[in-house]
C-alpha cells in the first residue's frame, strides 16, 4: 500500500547527506553490510533511522524469539500494514538468513492458516496486539503464554509493533522501491 501523496525527499546516500546522516548511515551498513532503499529513503530524518536500527537490533538480539520467530512477527505486523517493501524485504531474509519455512512464510504473505500450532499462535497474537492498539484480551495472552511464550515476549512483539510502524509508513510515504536482492519475493497486497 502506497501513501497517495508521495514524498519528493531525495534518496541519500554517504555522499550526499550530512555528517549526522553520513553517521547513520554507517552504522546501518555495519549492521546489515549494505545500505538498502529504505534506508537512504529513512535517513532524511536520522533520528527515525537511527531509531528504527536500534529498536530493530534490540529486537533482533533480545527478544527471546528464535530468528525464525523473529521473521515472522517483522512479516505479520508489515502485511497487516500492507507495506509491499517490509513484506518482500522480510520474505527474502526468510528464504536466505532467518529459517522460517517457505510455507509459512506463503501463509502470512496469502493471509492463510499457518500449520506449525507454536507460529501460528505466535502470528495470531501479533495480529491481535496490531489490531488491539495493545489491548488484547485476557483470552488472547492466555493463548499465547499456552503457546510456550512469555510476557517478556509480549513487550518485545510491542517493540517490534514500533520499529515496522517506522519503517512501514515510511515506506508508504516514499513508495521506497524494491532492492533487487528481495526482487525474487517481490509481494503486492491484493
Amino acid at each position: 500500500m502506497l501513501s497517495e501523496y508521495q514524498l519528493t525527499l531525495p534518496a541519500l546516500d554517504l555522499t550526499s547527506t550530512d555528517a549526522r546522516g553520513q553517521a547513520v548511515l554507517e552504522k546501518a551498513k555495519a549492521q546489515v553490510g549494505f545500505i538498502p532503499n529504505m534506508y537512504s529513503n529513512m535517513v532524511n530524518s536520522p533520528g527515525l533511522l537511527e531509531t528504527y536500527l536500534d529498536g530493530y537490533s534490540a529486537f533482533r538480539n533480545e527478544s527471546g524469539f528464535t530468528p525464525a520467530e523473529q521473521e515472522l512477527v517483522f512479516l505479520v505486523i508489515s502485511r497487516e500494514n500492507g507495506c509491499e517493501y517490509c513484506v518482500s524485504a522480510h520474505s527474502a531474509l526468510a528464504d536466505m538468513k532467518s529459517g522460517l519455512a517457505p510455507e509459512v512464510t506463503d501463509a502470512i504473505r496469502d493471509g492463510t492458516p499457518i500449520g506449525d500450532a507454536s507460529l501460528a499462535a505466535l502470528a495470531e497474537f501479533t495480529r491481535t496486539l496490531f489490531h488491539t492498539r495493545g489491548l488484547p484480551a485476557n483470552s488472547a495472552v492466555e493463548a499465547f503464554l499456552g503457546a510456550g511464550y512469555s510476557e517478556r515476549q509480549i513487550l518485545e512483539i510491542v517493540l517490534a509493533l514500533a520499529v515496522k510502524t517506522l519503517s512501514n509508513y515510511a515506506n508508504h510515504l516514499f513508495h521506497t522501491p524494491l532492492d533487487e536482492m528481495f526482487s525474487g519475493r517481490a509481494w503486492t497486497q491484493k
